[in-house]
């Protein structure tokens, strides 16, 4: 099939793309750059659109004549937002020729709670997390456009994705510390849950979400079924890594805010946006329909890690006096 991947040349985007290739779809990817750096999966090209995906005109533009079965979008603007109305206005310019528009919306459209289930209730239009607000709505728009138009809108909820070429400092914060012996801090009691998904999981998902006809009109979390607390995930982090015998520091979450700290950074306590209220789900729809049987935590840190050890060499080297004043 003819296939547009929105945001391509990223963490999701690109174990996507390479997938899609091997699986032998034609595959464009729509980014900002002229050029992308994907180079061939094999003997085959992947094709290139440049646009700004917040911008409808050149979405319009960069779409006109192009005729796409399936539609990925999974790229997010985290410096501006990226709405609801310019989801919409993507997913307009898509085409009538479409078998499937597959969003890779977030657990976070749940607003809070635990153990959700895709039929409860998304964050309302007032919430005052902007990213929350944008992927509910986002999500409300697509069903919409469904309903009303038949827009054959599939969208995937993961929570936290781990994996080779993360871009975001999460797991490598902590593998940087267990390298140079430091402390581990811990916010608060340690208790907070959290829910991971590694992301060829996710890719996996999506791409049976393209081709499960039943799954047109359905949202579905995508994540391991178990959430783990925080203070088990730094354990699965240093079992990853090797190391038995990280120490960890309980330090109040008022402490860490007052001094500085900020769980978006730039001064991180415990990974890029770690340490957030939990929001969890249930996890059966997906293993039900899209066949989804995520992989063991242990095996993906794992394979993550020797990732991240091959090119750790070429990372810059962390600042730790934020942490150091803490402790």
């Amino acid at each position: 099939m003819k296939v547009l991947v929105i945001g391509g040349t990223l963490f999701i985007g690109r174990a996507l793309v390479t997938e899609l290739v091997k699986a032998g779809h034609e595959v464009t990817v729509l980014h900002r750059r002229a050029q992308h750096d994907l180079g061939a999966v094999g003997r085959k090209q992947i094709g290139n659109l440049m646009a700004d995906r917040n911008d409808p005109s050149q979405i319009r533009e960069a779409l006109a004549g192009q005729r796409f079965e399936v539609v990925f979008d999974n790229v997010y603007d985290w410096e501006r937002g990226t709405a609801a109305a310019q989801v919409e206005a993507t997913a307009l310019a898509a085409g009538d020729s479409l078998r499937r528009y597959v969003f890779v919306s977030s657990v976070a459209a749940y607003g809070a709670g635990l153990n959700h289930h895709e039929g409860d209730g998304l964050a309302g239009e007032d919430h005052p997390d902007s990213y929350v607000r944008n992927k509910a709505n986002s999500e409300r728009t697509l069903f919409r456009l469904h309903q009303r138009y038949g827009l054959p809108a599939v969208t995937l909820r993961p929570p936290y994705i781990y994996g080779p070429g993360n871009p975001f400092h999460r797991e490598s914060f902590f593998w940087e510390r267990f390298r140079d012996g430091r402390r581990i801090i811990v916010p608060g009691d340690g208790r907070r849950l959290m829910q991971f998904v590694y992301v060829h999981d996710l890719v996996a998902a999506a791409m049976a979400a393209m081709t499960e006809p039943a799954a047109v009109g359905h949202a579905f979390n995508v994540a391991n079924a178990k959430a783990i607390t925080q203070t088990e995930t730094v354990r699965a982090l240093a079992e990853a890594a090797g190391k038995q015998d990280v120490e960890m520091v309980k330090v109040p979450r008022e402490k860490l805010l007052q001094a500085g700290g900020h769980p978006m950074g730039p001064k991180l306590y415990f990974g890029f946006y770690f340490d957030l209220p939990p929001i969890t789900m249930q996890v059966g729809k997906a293993q039900r329909m899209l066949r989804f049987r995520p992989t063991a935590f242990a095996e993906g840190l794992t394979e993550t890690y020797r990732a991240w050890q091959a090119v750790e060499g070429t990372l810059p080297a962390p600042d730790y006096a934020y942490e150091d004043s803490v402790l």
